[in-house]
């Protein structure tokens, strides 16, 4: 199985600069990678990969203590 990368890159949706997000270790588990990063216009961008409801959950957090559990 391959690593996620450790940066991607996205266009920001505010101000159309690009931004790079790094994978967070908010997530020890194969079901989620979640990436952060901040625009120089101060724009959050969140991204992930992965379970589609981990990613939904991910996403609608904003990041703030975001985690991943198991049920």
């Amino acid at each position: 199985m391959n690593k996620p990368a450790r940066f991607l890159t996205f266009k920001c949706e505010k101000c159309a600069k690009p931004v790079k997000v790094h994978l967070q270790k908010v997530s020890a588990c194969s079901h989620i990678q979640p990436y952060q990063g901040m625009c120089s216009c101060g724009e959050l961008k969140l991204h992930a990969t992965g379970s589609p409801d981990a990613v939904a959950s991910y996403l609608a957090s904003g990041g703030d203590n975001w985690s991943h559990h198991h049920h």
